[in-house]
Order: structure tokens, then C-alpha cells, then sequence
């Protein structure tokens, strides 16, 4: 089977120490980087952890009685919670163009198409990464790291999150205030699991697609050179 026809996956965790997950997503980035397995989303909803991206905390003093984690992946700070759907794509981009600003912003969209399906309309604010509401409120974090051309990390969507943790720091780098959740937003109570469907199909339909080569075959013959 060749890798266009390759499906994608699912690997659905409920919920996860965010330590354990993380070890397991780096086994799983690396048994993408040998073909082991098909590129594939992790969901999970992790119990309150803070992680901290290579740009670090700016020197901000973080909520007391959580757990810290620094990670590899892009960005700051940011709050992990019961009540936030986070997307974990293995993604191998070797056979995506190598295009990793395409990625995030792929990534966003299957955030867009699936907060869309459940009426709320959301985006993109300029100079800022995330998906946005009428970009003002920040519903979902993006942070990703890429080794040997495969990517790990990925979204935090707040479904039903406890937004009072974001108002004690500055997650993203950003006024805590700035978070909202699907709920907030739709005013009515949301589960996780209403944001599940929604966020595979939008996954399936973004990353579905036949992946580009990452670089043009090779010439079986030196090119002529062009009369003069």
C-alpha cells in the first residue's frame, strides 16, 4: 500500500496524566517517523497541568498547586484541564511539502471546521496563532513541535474549561481573560465528548487529502540547456 493510500487514525485516550500521554506520544512520533503507523490523532483530556513551550513563562509566576511541565513544543505557557479537548496530530510532513507553517495553520482549521459545526464561529487573529471568536476571545491554543519532519503537540480546544485557572497567569503570553470556551460562547452547557465528532470529521476531511510530495523525483537525464 502506498503512503497516499494509507488511512488516516484515531487513537481516542479519554482522559490522561499529561506525562504519561507525553510519553507515549513521543514513542508514537517516532514510530511514525518509521512508517510503523498511519498519520493519527491523539484525543485526550488531560487532568490540570500547566506546560511550558521553548519560549518559556516570560517570567511569569504560574497558579499555585499545579503541576509544570516544559515541553518542546512552540509557544509559553498554557493551562491544561478537565473540560478542554487536546489534539495530538502525528503527522508525518516529509510527505506534505515539508510546509510547517501549512501545518498550524491546517491544524487551526480542523479547530474552525468543528467549532463551525456546533455554531460557533470562529478564526483567525493577525500576528497571533490559536483559533479566535470575532478575534477577541482566544477558544483554542495551538502549540506544535516537529522532529525528523513528523509533528507532535498540537490544539487545546476549551470546551467547558475552568477559565478562572487562565485569569491567575498570562497563558500564551496573553491576558488570562482573553480565554473563552464553547460554552461561554453558546451560553449552555458542553461536553467534551459533543466536540469529539466534530473535531474527527474536520480532521479527516483537512488531512485526508492525498499529501503533496515533499520534493520533486529526480531527472533520469541532465537537463538540456536552452539555445542561445
Amino acid at each position: 500500500m502506498s503512503p497516499v493510500e494509507v488511512p488516516l487514525a484515531l487513537r481516542d485516550w479519554g482522559r490522561r496524566p499529561y506525562a504519561e500521554a507525553l510519553a507515549e506520544m513521543r514513542l508514537l512520533r517516532a514510530a511514525r517517523r518509521r512508517g510503523e503507523i498511519p498519520d493519527t490523532l491523539l484525543l485526550v483530556e488531560h487532568p490540570p497541568v500547566i506546560t511550558v513551550g521553548v519560549q518559556g513563562a516570560d517570567g511569569d509566576t504560574l497558579p499555585p498547586g499545579i503541576p509544570v511541565v516544559s515541553v518542546e513544543r512552540g509557544g509559553k505557557s498554557t493551562y491544561h484541564g478537565p473540560g478542554q479537548l487536546v489534539g495530538y496530530p502525528i503527522v508525518d510532513l516529509d510527505r506534505r511539502g515539508r510546509d510547517v507553517r501549512r501545518f498550524v495553520s491546517d491544524t487551526e482549521d480542523v479547530v474552525i471546521q468543528a467549532l463551525a459545526t456546533v455554531g460557533v464561529p470562529a478564526g483567525r487573529r493577525s500576528g497571533q496563532r490559536g483559533v479566535w471568536v470575532e478575534e477577541r476571545r482566544k477558544i483554542a491554543s495551538v502549540g506544535i513541535a516537529v522532529e525528523e519532519w513528523v509533528s507532535f503537540h498540537g490544539f487545546a480546544l476549551n470546551v467547558d474549561t475552568d477559565l478562572s485557572v487562565f485569569a491567575a497567569f498570562h497563558p500564551c503570553g496573553l491576558p488570562g481573560q482573553v480565554m473563552t470556551s464553547v460554552a461561554r460562547e453558546l451560553r449552555q452547557p458542553v461536553s467534551v465528548a459533543d466536540l469529539k465528532e466534530p473535531v474527527v470529521a474536520a480532521w479527516t476531511s483537512i488531512f485526508g487529502a492525498q499529501p503533496v510530495p515533499s520534493r520533486p523525483p529526480p531527472l533520469a537525464v541532465p537537463p538540456v540547456p536552452a539555445a542561445p
